[in-house]
């Protein structure tokens, strides 16, 4: 029973959750649809952390997007121990690479009182879940094995069947629970989306085609009176 309700209803309730989620707010808050980037406030901390999370988290996902996409060469490139051993290698380096970045970026908020003030509870929650996410990801690599390679004979049929709306737990209910976590809290991740800075990923760079033209218009005469300052008598 706890097998369906984790791994068949949950998955489709974060879904829905999202895709509502998103519709809502567009439709409400569009203006919210963006990262509230904090670079103004500070950016040599935000620059170490932010660069090897999105380097790293990119190439990771893409990597989980391939083997889903297309699993039968990714099974045939596993099957290769040299090829296996360097995707292991690439995907591990690249995921601890995430970790440190997201790091960086939670201590990053936490330790600069500009920035602390403007992130808001989702922020945080968002960070956690994610730092969580990276974590197990990194820790499972690093326990159980060979991932790539087993990936496609368990998280992927899961993954079809879900789509297929036949859901499929034995997949997946066999598994170490620390693999299942990292599985159901990809869903916590998805169900979080469009209530976080998250949400920007689906607008960018997509909404540049059709947006109005930004003007600057700059006062000449202000800017020369705050250059020169007030007049001497």
């Amino acid at each position: 029973m706890s097998d369906i309700v984790l791994f068949a209803a949950f998955p489709y309730v974060a879904v829905v959750l999202a895709v509502w989620g998103g519709v809502h707010r567009y439709r409400h808050d569009r203006f919210s649809y963006s990262t509230l980037s904090s670079q103004l406030l500070e950016n040599r901390t935000l620059f170490w952390g932010s660069v090897p999370w999105h380097y790293g988290i990119v190439v990771v996902l893409l990597a989980h997007l391939v083997g889903f996409l297309i699993p039968g060469m990714w099974a045939a490139i596993t099957a290769a121990p040299a090829a296996l051993y360097t995707i292991e290698i690439v995907g591990f380096a690249f995921g601890v690479a995430a970790l440190i970045g997201l790091c960086v970026l939670f201590v990053r908020r936490f330790t600069y009182e500009r920035i602390r003030a403007v992130t808001s509870p989702m922020d945080w929650v968002l960070l956690a879940v994610l730092l969580v996410q990276v974590a197990l990801g990194v820790w499972v690599s690093l326990v159980y094995r060979w991932g790539a390679d087993w990936y496609v004979d368990t998280a992927v049929p899961w993954l079809v069947s879900l789509v297929s709306l036949n859901p499929q737990t034995q997949y997946v209910s066999s598994l170490p629970w620390l693999v299942q976590l990292h599985m159901l809290n990809g869903f916590l991740v998805i169900a979080l989306f469009p209530f976080s800075r998250l949400v920007h990923l689906i607008m960018f760079p997509f909404w540049y085609l059709w947006r109005p033209y930004q003007l600057v218009i700059r006062n000449r005469a202000i800017e020369a009176t705050s250059t020169t300052g007030p007049a001497r008598h």
